[in-house]
């Protein structure tokens, strides 16, 4: 019997600013429960996680502020575009995340949105602790320096 094709990881939201607006401690992988409208609308690839963040209500995770645009498709049956929508962890990593939150003042952020090899909506969860202004001008100066040192050792051969 032929083996079946392997799908490959399709990252449908990036959130490329979170790495350089906080410092990011530990990551977690959760699932997320959506609808039927929101997953077609996220297969098309138009959800953006850029001004998002979890947040703890009554002993679970919440994913607040994605935005995930409504399903042309889908008329009367369509949801809300910025709805809460609950993240799928196990007690204990929500425990430690709740814990981490509210006693150490760190952030949920969610680094990516991408469908894994299942096919399942998956959200990759970061751990996080602003940066403060010069912490910022600090990674900046580095990511120039690498830069200009690669151009320097390339010219050089």
């Amino acid at each position: 019997m032929a083996e079946k094709p392997t799908r490959a990881i399709k990252v449908v939201a990036d959130n490329r600013k979170a790495r350089f607006n906080y410092a990011i401690q530990d990551t977690f992988e959760a699932g997320v429960a959506l609808t039927g409208t929101e997953v077609k609308s996220i297969r098309t690839g138009k959800a953006t996680i850029g001004e998002s963040y979890a947040d703890s209500r009554d002993g679970e995770i919440w994913l607040i502020n994605a935005n995930i645009p409504e399903y042309l498709q889908a008329n009367r049956f369509n949801h809300a575009p910025k709805r809460p929508r609950k993240l799928l962890l196990h007690r204990r990593q929500i425990n430690k995340l709740i814990g981490a939150v509210e006693r150490e003042g760190m952030t949920l952020i969610p680094l990516k949105l991408y469908f894994n090899e299942q096919g399942r909506a998956k959200i990759e969860l970061a751990l996080a602790k602003g940066k403060k202004l010069h912490d910022k001008r600090e990674t900046e100066k580095k990511r120039d320096w690498n830069r200009e040192k690669s151009r320097l050792l390339r010219a050089r051969g």
